[in-house]
């Protein structure tokens, strides 16, 4: 790993096309700037981290499990999905 020190409205060069502002420089914290081509995805870590877990955990669902959630989240009485009421059948 490469540590750099550098000031408020310095800059880092990655290659030719990216290059890392430092734009403001707080008591705890520091604010990035980043200019790069608009094709590469540039994001947070933790974000890519919980994107990777919520997507996990959304692919480990079983299409039953849904349909049983969606039955009991049903209010009793209710019409099913796709019917339509006897009060709003055809109204010649």
């Amino acid at each position: 790993m490469l540590v750099m020190s550098r000031r408020l409205g310095e800059t880092i060069l990655i290659g030719d096309d990216i290059e890392i502002v430092i734009a403001h420089i707080g008591r705890s914290r520091v604010k990035v700037g980043i200019r790069a081509p608009r094709e590469l995805t540039i994001m947070a870590r933790e974000v890519k981290l919980v994107r990777e877990e919520n997507q996990a955990a959304a692919g480990a669902t079983h299409p039953e499990s849904i349909s049983g959630l969606v039955a009991r989240l049903r209010p009793i009485g209710s019409v099913p999905a796709g019917a339509v009421p006897a009060a709003q059948g055809n109204r010649g």
